[in-house]
């Protein structure tokens, strides 16, 4: 090995000359520890000093094509594009209650819950889409006999919010992407949004990737929601504005963020 080279890869260990027998073969596997330092020698000597990569100057004149799913979210219907105003107020709402739950988070899980209420499991999907949904929506049934009771109907948001908090952080997540698997094939209901809103406060910042990829994915179905509304139902269409909003301003998604109208 040249100087030059040695100063740029310094011996590790002095090695001298291997006494070795006069019939070495250095295309076989070496026998003894004598063997293999020589075998290293004589296959560093063979390496050249330089080596210069072969490429191909046409394929550098290609310019690569990458196809990357971006999507944003779809404008609202004319006339419904929430105020910069609105979004904003919104927003203080949102991180008041974030705050709130916070501030009270220890006595909450202290809580115990109504003898009658019993949490699913975290694995269960149906389970949590039962629960949160109740009977009605869940079963598809538009309208209950009188004397037919489907289960408990957690109608206030604040009782969702004390039924989520005890909640730990991965159940969070996939209740989460529960209900948002649940709202890609279904329509749009009140309860949905009440949960949706729920969970979306317990969220922790940072987020996890997890998370980021649904809040981006429940916007995105909240704008074709909205987009396809026939009725122009403007509570409905409130609500998957707010949706939209809390995702893409509070969450910081930016790039989903309604333009003010």
């Amino acid at each position: 090995m040249e100087s030059g080279l040695e100063e740029l890869m310094p011996r590790l260990l002095p090695v001298g000359d291997c006494d070795l027998a006069e019939d070495f073969d250095p295309t076989v596997p070496p026998r003894t520890p004598q063997e293999y330092l020589k075998r290293v020698q004589i296959e560093a000597a063979r390496c050249p000093d330089v080596v210069v990569a072969q490429i191909d100057p046409r394929k550098l004149k290609k310019k690569p094509t990458v196809n990357i799913s971006i999507s944003g979210c779809q404008p609202a219907p004319e006339g419904y594009s929430p105020t910069l105003k609105w979004q904003q107020q919104q927003v203080a709402n949102f991180s008041a209650v974030r705050q709130s739950l916070n501030k009270h988070r220890n006595h909450w899980r202290s809580q115990h819950l109504d003898s009658n209420v019993t949490m699913p499991k975290s694995e269960d999907e149906e389970g949590w889409k039962k629960f949160c949904l109740g009977e009605r929506v869940y079963s598809e049934i538009d309208a209950l006999p009188d004397n037919e009771n489907l289960g408990i109907d957690y109608m206030k948001v604040n009782t969702i919010l004390s039924l989520s908090v005890p909640l730990l952080k991965a159940t969070v997540t996939s209740v989460l992407e529960y209900l948002i698997s649940w709202f890609g094939e279904k329509k749009f209901t009140p309860e949905l949004g009440r949960w949706l809103y729920a969970l979306l406060a317990c969220l922790e910042k940072p987020l996890l990737p997890e998370a980021h990829s649904l809040i981006r994915q429940l916007a995105r179905r909240c704008s074709e929601v909205r987009a396809l509304e026939e009725s122009k139902n403007e509570e409905q269409i409130s609500a998957l504005n707010l949706i939209i909003c809390l995702v893409s301003r509070y969450f910081d998604q930016r790039d989903l963020a309604d333009e003010p109208s």
